[in-house]
């Protein structure tokens, strides 16, 4: 049996849909805070809620496999991931899945700690593990692909620094061949999208999307967290946003390797593709 964490989420999901393409529904769990919010996933739901360890204990019983796609709560991973570990172990179940960062162990990007802690626990827990660090989604920057088609422009702060994104669909299926396959025990997965793309190239994308000039201005870190603030941004997000820009600059997620191809089996998702269809919505 495979238990599946946040399977009411975006990316969870995803995998609950490609792992019933694979595998008969009862062989699935999916384990969330609302059950009653995951009825149309026509797979079983228990309720498991990171903060609650009690919940995830029942959550996992009779599981085989559980992936853990990591809490949205930023500063509060690591004990709710630790918590998440624990009740693995407690069910007996044989092999977790994270869905971790890039180079986690080693980067300085600043979404890395709360993920390097986590692989640290599932690796002291002894439990077979896979990491799945997974890049940037096409999918972030829906918010600025509509701004640059409305309004013909869009700043940041990342210069000339590359992403190299992937669709959240990609990632998902990743999970879902490490979940159904074999030969995944205690392996890494660095995953990045098949093209590196620079703020200004995204421009040029959407400029031809929505056939009318758009461009990128690229501004200082303090400017840009003025832009933010004006915007409406909490503080928070705004400093966030500015530092995230600073790891794309220094070329933190902008690397191309195969890897998510190698796993999926195919391409992965264009950006440009991406784009065109947020725009062809608008």
């Amino acid at each position: 049996m495979i238990v599946v964490t946040g399977a009411t989420g975006q990316l969870g999901r995803l995998v609950v849909e490609g792992l019933k393409a694979k595998l008969p529904a009862e062989q699935i769990v999916a384990a969330v805070r609302s059950p009653e919010n995951a009825a149309d996933l026509g797979v079983t739901a228990r309720k498991a809620d990171y903060s609650d360890p009690a919940t995830l204990s029942q959550a996992f019983a009779g599981a085989d496999k559980v992936l853990l796609i990591s809490s949205n709560a930023v500063g509060q991973r690591v004990p709710q991931h630790r918590a998440v570990v624990e009740a693995a172990q407690e069910a007996g179940v044989a092999h977790i899945v994270y869905t971790s960062a890039p180079k986690a162990d080693s980067s300085p990007l600043i979404l890395a700690p709360e993920h390097k802690a986590t692989e640290e626990i599932i690796r002291e827990s002894g439990l077979s593990f896979t990491f799945l660090r997974n890049g940037w989604y096409n999918e972030n920057y829906e918010p600025t692909v509509r701004q640059g088609a409305q309004t013909g422009n869009f700043v940041g702060s990342a210069g000339e620094g590359k992403t190299s994104s992937a669709s959240r669909a990609d990632f998902a299926d990743a999970a879902v061949a490490v979940l159904t396959g074999e030969g995944h025990e205690n392996k890494i997965y660095e995953l990045f999208g098949d093209i590196a793309w620079t703020r200004a190239e995204l421009a040029a994308m959407i400029s031809e999307a929505a056939g009318k000039p758009v461009t990128y201005t690229d501004l200082t870190p303090e400017e840009h967290t003025a832009a933010l603030l004006e915007a409406g941004l909490p503080e928070g997000l705004a400093h966030f946003t500015v530092a995230l820009d600073a790891d794309i600059k220094k070329g933190l997620i902008g690397e191309v390797n195969g890897e998510l191809q190698r796993l999926i089996g195919r391409p992965t998702t264009p950006m440009a593709d991406y784009v065109a269809q947020i725009v062809k919505s608008i």
